[in-house]
């Protein structure tokens, strides 16, 4: 049963802007599950859910990025030392690199595995990353921000 109602905590995150554990009870509880405070928030705790703000003081949760392994961190470095700044436009993601390094930076990007990404296209210093939706551009800046701290 926990792993069930786990499963569709995540279904529901990700197909809907829920920003309460009021918010998520309810929705399971729409769901058919029967289910208190107690056991959303200790889910919530066990998922490793976080918030991320997508705008006008409004946040969401998210299902955290799979833990990047240290083959990654190389990627992560490449992205750290090319980065000037990103832009959304739309269901795109306009990041900016420093000149001749836009490839590298695409390629690292990748390698991420980021689930918002549809495809990148790589010039000298831009990037252009498709994303399905605005939100989805909005939610995969929040994870390149969080990356290159």
């Amino acid at each position: 049963m926990k792993l069930e109602r786990q499963k569709k905590i995540i279904e529901l995150i990700k197909n809907y802007e829920i920003d309460t554990q009021e918010e998520l009870a309810l929705q399971l509880k729409n769901a058919g599950f029967q289910i208190t405070q107690a056991t959303v928030s200790r889910d919530i705790r066990e998922l490793k859910l976080t918030k991320i703000s997508v705008g006008k003081g409004k946040q969401r949760y998210i299902v955290p990025q799979k833990e990047i392994n240290p083959q990654n961190d190389k990627y992560i470095r490449v992205l750290q030392d090319c980065f000037v700044r990103m832009d959304v436009a739309q269901n795109l993601l306009v990041i900016k690199t420093v000149s001749g390094m836009a490839m590298a930076a695409a390629a690292a990007l990748d390698a991420c595995q980021f689930n918002e990404v549809v495809g990148c296209i790589a010039g000298d210093d831009t990037i252009m990353c498709a994303t399905p939706s605005v939100n989805d551009s909005m939610l995969l800046m929040d994870k390149i921000e969080h990356l290159l701290k």
